[in-house]
């Protein structure tokens, strides 16, 4: 059943070709925006316009909230509208969706401590209009207890506006599949998916409880308005079940489809699965782009699996592309197009190639004048770098370059307590086998120990402990550096002060965080730089990482006029679709053997890493899986074979350092159609 999207407050771009297109396949009203912040403003806009229609007519305003990461940036810009714009939460009553059941208040992981932490301690609310499950309730009060806090919902006068997250396996709340549609406020089981994905807040799956106390559906379905926000890669997937499919118990969040006055509210990365994003031109006419036209072109190549230049007008026309045949066919002359500029993304030479080397018929890029180069390589984690785009550092380093590598946290918080002992062991062993004072070291090593006997699961790291787990993966981090051929001097560790929290959540990003790399970008002057573009972080790192990265090149650029190349890497999480990449860089069997050796350096996390997230291969795997992904690919679309293939994407800084943008078209597989809304 398809809603009409006038209903939305949050309305669709008139101006996209979506608007002109045959019925869409979406039966919920979606607003898709370039970036999740843009996405927080509009929401929190849309409450804070409620709030104030309410106080006006002298009424309450009763809001359902949610947790986690999602809506954190709708929280932030509610704070500042009340710090700033006096907008009052005196007429507000809160009801937040769930709360995992036998967690203190204070838990690091509580959704109480949660929402007081990151709204309510900053805003006028009256603390009895506050309304949080309560997790802690011995089980025979259980179910009076959920009866009162949905008959408290029905004084309040019902949600006015119900906030969503959605989790992977289609949860609203944390209402998971097999739910029905008319369940209410209960003790729930949790999927082992969403224990999966919580595990990091938690560090390790072991400790994450089995139950929690949610709303039902059918109480989030009696809300007069719903919006659910979704950002990021790893929601995609779930998204478009949710948007598109079926309503089916497996997926709770489809229910959403029979409520009237329901919004999707997305970003770029979350849509990527829509249809309308991930092939639209099956719903209409599209413009063809050089852009458009490699995707659908790729799109149909590996839809029917054969390489590009074997797809016939025949092709074309029983697919959708009528219309790309019509304006630019026959299919050979669409398809050599394509063809050659995926010949052109791939090169050996990443950071260009010298003059005295260069052959008749070399592709020539902007820069290739310079050599050698002066590199800057940003690593979110201390292995990030090697892990992702260490086959393309190996190339640099042998090619001549100046390569450095700039880790910017510690990662203090992946490395297990028992490794800290062992190393600390070593330390006072070390100590003693060469006569050295080691009293100072044993006693250190004393309180260490007994400060991790005491810990529970989710506390903060005493700082002796930190500084311990901050120096193993410092170690390791040079290590890994060494085996790509990368002096000492030339690994910066700046350990950003947003990080430094000792827990999974971290501050926001501030001025002294891109202060510290914009000192780094003046004193070393890089010709090229490389970034983690991998969104999919489970604990938003190299997000934070790279907005600081941006902020500091723009100021950069600003005050100096000096504007580097910035490339965006991916490999821990995710790659990059093959339509997306700009250069490809080949990997022979014995760079990749290198590569490997220097991911194995960073012991800490090979066997078992502290956070895996939801792929529990080693990193080491994930990384040469993916790379022959990558290579087997373009190796299906026609193009040479390859062992693997790291590849990248090239960031476009004028005139805006959005991180969805690039040279031509977007810095992801998400298209232009799923742009901003005006």
């Amino acid at each position: 059943m398809t809603r009409p999207t006038e209903k939305a407050n949050i309305s669709m771009d008139n101006d996209s070709p979506i608007s002109t297109r045959r019925q869409s396949p979406e039966k919920v009203p979606v607003t898709v925006f370039s970036k999740a912040e843009q996405a927080s403003t509009a929401v929190a806009n849309e409450i804070a316009h409620l709030i104030k229609t309410r106080t006006l007519a002298g009424r309450n305003c009763t809001l359902g909230l949610a947790t986690g990461s999602t809506p954190l940036g709708v929280y932030r810009e509610l704070v500042r509208l009340h710090k700033e714009e006096a907008l009052s939460f005196q007429n507000v009553i809160t009801f937040n969706l769930d709360e995992y059941y036998g967690i203190a208040h204070d838990a690091s992981q509580s959704y109480h401590r949660f929402m007081w932490e990151n709204l309510f301690s900053h805003i006028d609310i009256p603390r009895e209009n506050v309304h949080i499950p309560e997790g802690g309730l011995p089980s025979e009060q259980l179910g009076e207890y959920c009866q009162r806090f949905e008959r408290e919902i029905r004084e309040a006068g019902g949600l006015d506006l119900q906030l969503l997250g959605i989790g992977r396996t289609g949860h609203i709340g944390f209402n998971e599949p097999g739910s029905p549609a008319d369940s209410r406020t209960r003790l729930v089981a949790l999927d082992h998916v969403t224990r999966l994905d919580a595990a990091s807040d938690f560090y390790g799956e072991q400790y994450v409880p089995r139950r929690a106390i949610t709303m039902g559906v059918g109480t989030i379905l009696e809300s007069r308005r719903i919006i659910l926000m979704a950002f990021g890669e790893n929601k995609s997937a779930i998204v478009a079940q949710a948007v598109e499919g079926y309503q089916s118990t497996n997926v709770p969040a489809s229910y959403l489809q029979e409520h009237p006055h329901v919004q999707f509210v997305l970003d770029n990365a979350a849509a990527a699965e829509l249809t309308r994003c991930k092939s639209p031109w099956v719903l209409g006419p599209v413009t063809w782009n050089p852009d458009m036209t490699k995707r659908a072109v790729i799109w149909l190549a590996r839809k029917l699996n054969k390489a590009i230049l074997k797809l016939t007008d025949e092709d074309f026309g029983e697919h959708g592309l009528q219309d790309l045949l019509a304006g630019q066919g026959p299919a050979y002359d669409i398809n050599l197009g394509v063809f050659r500029e995926l010949v052109g993304k791939i090169t050996g030479w990443p950071a260009g190639k010298p003059e005295t080397l260069r052959r008749p018929g070399d592709i020539r890029r902007p820069g290739d004048t310079v050599f050698p180069k002066k590199i800057l390589v940003f690593s979110p984690h201390p292995d990030d770098d090697v892990i992702s785009m260490g086959g393309t550092i190996i190339r640099m380093v042998d090619q001549g370059h100046e390569v450095h590598i700039a880790y910017q946290t510690s990662g203090n918080i992946a490395v297990f307590d028992a490794d800290a002992l062992r190393y600390a062991d070593f330390v006072t062993e070390f100590n003693r086998g060469f006569g050295l004072d080691a009293a100072s070291v044993e006693r250190l090593e004393r309180q260490v120990e007994e400060f991790v006997v005491r810990k529970k699961a989710g506390d903060s790291d005493a700082p002796p402990l930190r500084t311990i787990k901050t120096l193993i993966r410092r170690c390791e981090a040079r290590a890994g550096a060494k085996t790509c051929g990368i002096p000492p001097q030339q690994v910066h560790f700046l350990d950003l002060p947003f990080y430094e929290t000792g827990l999974i959540r971290k501050n926001p990003i501030g001025e002294t965080d891109v202060q510290i790399i914009l000192d780094l970008l003046k004193s070393l002057q890089p010709h090229q730089i490389y970034a983690a573009g991998d969104l999919s972080d489970p604990h938003g790192t190299h997000r934070m990482c790279l907005e600081a990265l941006l902020q500091a090149v723009e100021r950069m650029d600003r005050h100096t006029g000096h504007a580097p190349e910035v490339w965006l890497y991916r490999g821990a999480w995710q790659e990059w679709d093959p339509e997306s990449i700009d250069m490809a860089i080949p990997l022979s069997p014995g760079e990749l053997a290198r590569k490997r050796d220097a991911i194995f350096k960073h012991q800490s996390q090979k066997d078992r890493a502290m956070f895996p997230g939801t792929d529990q291969r080693e990193f080491w795997q994930r990384a040469e899986d993916r790379n022959r992904g990558t290579a087997d690919i373009f190796n299906r679309l026609g193009l040479a074979e390859y062992e693997a293939l790291e590849g990248f994407v090239k960031m476009k800084l004028r005139p805006t350092l959005d991180p969805g943008d690039r040279e031509q078209g977007h810095a992801s597989s998400v298209p232009l159609a799923c742009g901003e809304p005006k």
